[in-house]
């Protein structure tokens, strides 16, 4: 059977499920080839069951922590079946809330797994997709254009592959029926720390091995020096500049050892369990890219500004073309994709000033280029910073470390970046964000007034100590 449509999204992903709603908001016939669940990795195996985990761990140290403001409890128990429970129940909700979506926005949804055919009897071009249905029966998919979707997966370190068991990636992670009393974590990145801050909080000895000189490498210096501070008040252990030796790996039934190796000198690792965690590379095999003429290699397709690829009718988007790997990046490359095809009118993608999250206790959060990055390209900068345990409200929540650091053009006046590293920085990013888009200066943040007490205060200081009018520290 042939179905004709307007747009076909290979992958129904953050990425895929935005782009086919923008479609469909446009008048566009869209069908959606998906061969798992709905909502892909970051509902399923990402970002929401991680965050899940992240906010039980956290309400679960604030209990642990809750003498200090006043309130005695006694019998407290981290029961983890219940909190893998309630994980799937917040996964099932969202699923659900994807699922009306598509059925609102008239989506066909196709359950199987999608090849790209080249010229055939179906399509004179390149572009259509065979899709394999769940029963074993054919459907073929001839769009106008087509929008590839097909997401990412952990990156597997030679040696080190996952066994389900006593090494793990994050998705391997995230099914554990138990927690380990001590876990090695292979990689200093978003993921890995995510995991660090969550495993120590539900009570687990960490320890981190990063083979760069910080944690967060693509992150400022000095939150990362910061975070790694918090995270050794907390009994985290971090190896930076450490490599592992792959080779070195026993496994047993009480748990793993491994060598790491700085500056020539080894030490012996044990744990209960190994986590590896060193980036995710994009899904192209299997998926008839090789029947186009799309150019790809390294787990990236390549694909223009306007998301093309050397296909134009083709688009790519998501954790498939490389780059920042998010997923709101994802789904503004989504509708940017859409709107190129449909003729919309586009706005000019700097991914510089897509907002970085990481939900560590306490959160990183980035936006814009580090003091470091700019400087390397030409501008004389002038940094403002200013800490949480000057902010009322941070005191009052009993999270006052960390700060605020904004890095603005000297000459101009321009924002350039902002970092942050305290409680609920994810939340407050998105007014640094909105500044940089803006074209905004700090002067003109700081003189917005920000609500006291309010978290947000700290944003409005950082600005005004740029010119160095910071009223509060």
């Amino acid at each position: 059977m042939t179905i004709s449509c307007d747009v076909a999204i290979l992958g129904g992903g953050t990425g895929g499920y935005v782009a086919a709603i923008r479609a469909a908001q446009l008048g566009k016939s869209v069908v959606v080839i998906e061969m798992d669940k709905l909502g892909g990795t970051c509902l399923h195996r990402g970002c929401i069951p991680s965050k899940s985990l992240l906010r039980s761990a956290e309400v679960y140290a604030e209990i642990n922590e809750s003498e200090s403001y006043g309130i005695e409890t006694s019998g407290v128990k981290l029961v983890f079946p219940k909190v893998q429970r309630r994980k799937e129940a917040v996964v099932e909700q969202l699923h659900q809330g994807v699922q009306y979506l598509m059925r609102k926005n008239k989506i066909q949804v196709l359950k199987g797994k999608g090849r790209v055919t080249g010229p055939s009897i179906f399509s004179p071009r390149s572009g259509a997709v065979a899709v394999e249905l769940e029963d074993g029966e054919m459907e073929t998919v001839v769009p106008t254009n087509l929008i590839i979707a097909t997401g990412s997966r952990p990156r597997v370190l030679p040696g080190l592959a996952p066994d389900g068991d006593k090494i793990l990636s994050s998705e391997e992670a995230l099914q554990m029926e138990e927690l380990p009393a001590s876990m090695i974590i292979v990689g200093g990145g978003v993921i890995g720390v995510e995991w660090a801050s969550m495993l120590a909080d539900f009570g687990v000895q960490v320890t981190v091995v990063e083979a760069a000189d910080q944690l967060l490498p693509q992150e400022d210096e000095e939150v990362a020096r910061e975070l790694l501070r918090l995270f050794k008040k907390r009994g985290v252990k971090v190896l930076t500049g450490t490599t592992v030796d792959a080779s070195s790996c026993r496994v047993s039934a009480e748990g793993v050892t491994i060598e790491a190796i700085k500056g020539g000198e080894r030490q012996t690792l044990e744990a209960g369990k190994l986590l590896v965690s060193v980036g995710r590379v994009g899904n192209v095999e299997n998926i008839g890219l090789e029947n186009t003429d799309i150019r790809f290699g390294g787990g990236v397709i390549q694909v223009n500004d306007n998301m093309q690829t050397t296909e134009p009718h083709i688009y790519a988007i998501g954790d498939v073309i490389g780059g920042l790997q998010l997923a709101h990046a994802a789904s503004h490359e989504g509708i940017r994709a859409v709107n190129h095809l449909a003729g919309e009118p586009l706005h000019p993608y700097h991914t510089h000033l897509v907002p970085r999250c990481v939900y560590t206790r306490h959160e990183v959060a980035s936006v814009g280029l580090t003091a470091k990055e700019a400087a390397a390209r030409g501008h004389e900068v002038a940094i403002g910073k200013f800490p949480f345990s000057a902010i009322g409200k941070a005191i009052v929540y009993g999270m006052k470390d960390g700060f605020v650091k904004v890095v603005a053009d000297k000459n101009s006046g321009d924002i350039l970046g902002v970092q942050m590293i305290g409680p609920h920085v994810t939340d407050l990013i998105g007014e640094a964000a909105l500044a940089q888009i803006l074209d905004a200066t700090p002067w003109e943040i700081g003189e917005a007034i920000h609500a006291h007490p309010t978290l947000s205060e700290v944003i409005g200081e950082a600005m005004l100590a740029v010119d160095g009018k910071a009223i509060g520290f």
